[in-house]
């Protein structure tokens, strides 16, 4: 397996032509393997590749189209940076599968197994890193809003329900990522990183990803593309209130983060 810092960086790489920020997609393999060594210079802990945006409103590809946008992507990117660690963003479990086949260390999954279950059994087989993602409902409904009094605790709720059931596949060393932006609301987001700390309860490192988001780009009432700022201020308390992780689409800032706060807390 592979060891990560106490704070890491993943720096996000879409193989797609739709994600929601364009400055992270990649419409070439060569593109993408430029930009990886780019944010391997900048300090990048991980390399995570997406070839299936999960943004409102995206349209799915097949499986097939999927693996076809990732799979050069991976084997590309490690042939030019081989010590790299790859990380596959995706629900699906045969996706999954042969990305690790491909050389992905790790799984990024957003419906942590509540999607495709069979790639829980994948991720515990192959020994893979694993990241599970709070989600509610399918991938129709996922962004939906459901009522709620309490945010933080239907995560802690949640969570202890999946981390049981990676528990019985062998799995008990993996992520948290509480879902930032995936059906809730902008205060409840808010909330999730005021109350950040509440989630060490469940005792597995913690992931955000934030970057450039819309209860960011929203309340400020400005574009994706004007969000860094909203960006590294919410990754900075968010790191403060004890994320281990941070996915982000700009790697310097997110490092200059990282190395300043040491000094400052």
């Amino acid at each position: 397996m592979f060891k990560l810092p106490a704070k890491a960086i993943m720096g996000i790489i879409n193989a797609t032509p739709d994600s929601f920020f364009a400055g992270s997609r990649q419409a070439n393999i060569e593109g993408a393997i430029q930009k990886a060594g780019l944010f391997i210079q900048q300090g990048a802990n991980i390399i995570d590749i997406g070839g299936q945006s999960t943004r409102p409103g995206a349209n799915f590809v097949s499986e097939q189209e999927e693996m076809d946008r990732v799979l050069p992507v991976i084997e590309g990117i490690l042939k030019t940076y081989p010590a790299s660690i790859i990380s596959i963003d995706t629900f699906r479990a045969q996706v999954a599968k042969q990305s690790i086949l491909s050389g992905a260390k790790m799984v990024n999954d957003i419906s942590c197994g509540s999607f495709e279950p069979e790639i829980l059994e994948i991720v515990a087989n192959q020994k893979a890193g694993y990241i599970g993602m709070h989600i509610i409902g399918n991938k129709d409904t996922m962004h939906q809003v459901l009522p709620r009094t309490n945010i933080m605790e239907s995560i802690i709720s949640y969570f202890d329900l999946k981390k049981q059931q990676l528990d019985a596949l062998g799995v008990h060393d993996w992520i948290i990522d509480p879902g930032f932006g995936f059906g809730k609301t902008a205060e409840e987001n808010f909330t999730i990183i005021k109350e950040l700390k509440q989630l060490k309860i469940i005792g597995l490192p913690i992931l955000l990803g934030v970057s450039r988001k819309s209860s960011i780009y929203k309340t400020l009432g400005i574009t994706p593309d004007d969000a860094l700022n909203g960006t590294t201020i919410v990754n900075t308390v968010g790191l403060i209130n004890g994320a281990a992780i941070i996915r982000v689409h700009d790697v310097k800032e997110a490092k200059e983060i990282i190395d300043l706060l040491p000094l400052l807390t």
